[in-house]
């Protein structure tokens, strides 16, 4: 009997490795809210809730609290990370659902152990609670259903707050940027992504054989989820050519040296690629950071004069940088894309190999590209 055709792709990559996923605050922050928007419609709390994340998934959570009062009721999940060596495992996730006057919409607030921004640079505006875009989408559909199948009108009050978030942030970035009082509720799939360096880069170079193996010759080494549909949506390549690549840029460069494809497309968020091209092979925050002088020294290369340089060198984060630059039509994106090619090139030596960098936004609109390059 023949073997069955190999499975590439990031599900592949997760599953070589062996490691348990688990759940985004921002997954159990709706699972809370669902639990207590419908025990304020119906007076009962579902337990286990059920929700349904960006991508299909229907994980179920068990509730950890349950209060039902006049006007409001809060529901809590504690978070579940998998085998991800997570500083909020283990926290216990709260959400505080109010009913509001019909046409008041989703109302975000900031309970205890959850920051509130007071930075610009992020993809919330100052003053606004730490509750990501996607998260704040997915809390917001799952109202939506909710009020559809018990006669509510969807408008709502959501509070989310977190045990001991305050001093679990400590050990966070959230302080340098900005973020104060808690912690931030994250999350763009809703799945957390375990890593072990040693096994998330065996599966990387996995990833690769099997790519090779099927035949294919444009690979994409992806930073996560929003970056994968981004090169998906530009070149329209088969799961298998896909590698979540997540922060080991030089394992991806260092196995394709050894076992070239015609073509690598590197794909990520603006700040990691700025790391790259700065010359850093790993881009997780813990063991490399945004050098905002080198993204100063770019923006000068573009045009931009010593205000803007300097406005650049002192910006709260990376997204703030490229915000400044846009404003005055300096294409830092497009810099730090092709810097970060030059670097790829630089690591594969020579090898047979035509290297495109892509680099996205949050929500994965294209923010710098560089040509294709070989070498």
């Amino acid at each position: 009997m023949s073997e069955p055709a190999p499975v590439g792709g990031r599900s592949a990559q997760l599953k070589h490795t062996g490691l348990r996923p688990g759940w985004t605050t921002g997954a159990c922050a709706t699972a809370a809210t669902t639990a207590a928007y419908t025990a304020l419609l119906t007076g009962q709390f579902p337990d286990p809730v059920t929700i349904t994340l960006p991508r299909g998934r229907r994980p179920a959570f068990a509730l950890a609290v349950e209060e039902l009062a006049d006007g409001h009721a809060t529901a809590g999940v504690v978070k579940d990370a998998g085998d991800d060596p997570d500083v909020t495992h283990g926290a216990l996730i709260r959400a505080t659902v109010r009913v509001l006057p019909a046409g008041s919409g989703v109302v975000f607030r900031a309970g205890p152990g959850v920051g509130t921004v007071t930075r610009p640079g992020l993809p919330l505006d100052v003053g606004e609670p730490a509750i990501n875009p996607v998260p704040r989408q997915l809390m917001r559909d799952h109202v939506t259903e909710v009020a559809a199948r018990y006669g509510g009108s969807g408008d709502a009050e959501i509070t989310v707050s977190v045990d001991h978030g305050e001093e679990i942030a400590r050990s966070t970035w959230n302080p340098r940027l900005g973020i104060l009082g808690g912690l931030s509720v994250l999350g763009t799939t809703g799945i957390v992504v375990p890593y072990s360096c040693s096994a998330w880069i065996d599966s990387i170079r996995r990833g690769v054989d099997v790519a090779r193996a099927a035949g294919r010759t444009h690979l994409a080494g992806c930073t996560g989820s929003t970056s994968e549909k981004t090169v998906v949506a530009l070149y329209g390549l088969p799961e298998d050519a896909l590698l979540d690549m997540g922060d080991f840029a030089g394992a991806v460069l260092k196995y394709v040296r050894r076992h070239p494809v015609d073509r690598l497309t590197v794909c990520g968020g603006f700040a990691k690629l700025s790391k790259l091209a700065a010359g850093h092979m790993d881009l997780h925050s813990a063991r490399s950071q945004v050098d905002k002088g080198f993204l100063a020294e770019l923006a000068r290369r573009g045009g931009a004069d010593e205000t803007l340089a300097a406005e650049v060198a002192a910006a709260n984060t990376g997204l703030a940088a490229l915000q400044s630059c846009a404003a005055r039509r300096v294409p830092l994106g497009d810099l730090v894309a092709v810097t970060a090619r030059d670097r790829a090139l630089e690591v594969l030596r020579g090898a047979p190999v035509t290297v495109d960098v892509v680099c996205v936004d949050r929500a994965g609109t294209v923010v710098g590209r560089s040509a294709p390059k070989g070498p």
